[in-house]
């Protein structure tokens, strides 16, 4: 997989991607991640890539013509399974959609700033839109790094046991069950007995049970799903 961000930040985005899960899978040739800086493309001394907005209103907008240049350079050198805008009024991340595009083979993401994007970027070029929960960050930059990180992880080869992600919270909208490991009994509080029992079908029944009931108790609406 090839990912394209588009940033006014890159130096921000880079250290996540340089530990952890997601440097193993660029180490591993798995990914590819490059940062294209929106200030190179802008056509004004400052560097800027912001205006007023029309009409009025407190907030600078981000303007069409670096973004336009900016995509529209990296769309004519590969084609994009999606283009996709990290704003907070997209359809919110999940981990259905995570694995559609975990998938793919090249994907680009635009970080808005500010009030966010003139609206004629989102008219072009904006295939999907894409929010990490209903607040507002000061930058599409950490959506975008958290909207990678729940992709990156789930593309074959990246974790060292593959079948992890498949028993992830979301996966079958059944949160995860309770998770122990040693000692087995800590200042009075016992692992329960199944899971030291060595019956695999009792305990793999046991797990079904219990993420039913956590979700049920905190996330009755997977339930709905």
């Amino acid at each position: 997989m090839r990912i394209d961000i588009i940033t006014v930040l890159p130096e921000l985005m880079r250290s996540p991607f340089e530990a952890s899960i997601m440097k193993r899978a660029i180490q591993k040739g798995l990914v590819e991640v490059h940062f294209h800086n929106l200030r190179d493309y802008t056509t004004n001394k400052q560097r800027s890539v912001d205006d007023y907005q029309f009409g009025g209103g407190a907030g600078m907008v981000m303007m069409v013509q670096p973004i336009d240049d900016c995509i529209s350079k990296l769309k004519s050198e590969r084609t994009y399974d999606e283009i996709i805008y990290m704003t907070p009024d997209g359809e919110t991340l999940n981990q259905k959609m995570a694995n559609s595009i975990s998938m793919y083979e090249n994907i680009m993401l635009l970080c808005g700033h500010y009030k966010g994007v003139d609206q004629r970027v989102r008219d072009m070029h904006i295939t999907r839109e894409i929010s990490i929960g209903d607040y507002v960050l000061s930058g599409g930059e950490i959506g975008a790094i958290v909207f990678c990180d729940a992709i990156i992880r789930l593309i074959p080869g990246v974790l060292s046991d593959e079948t992890s992600a498949l028993t992830d919270s979301f996966q079958d909208n059944l949160l995860s069950p309770p998770i122990y490991t040693r000692p087995a009994e800590y200042k009075g509080l016992k692992v329960p007995e199944v899971l030291l029992s060595g019956n695999f079908g009792k305990i793999e029944k046991w797990r079904e049970e219990m993420a039913y009931e956590h979700t049920k108790n905190r996330r009755p609406d997977l339930l709905e799903e």
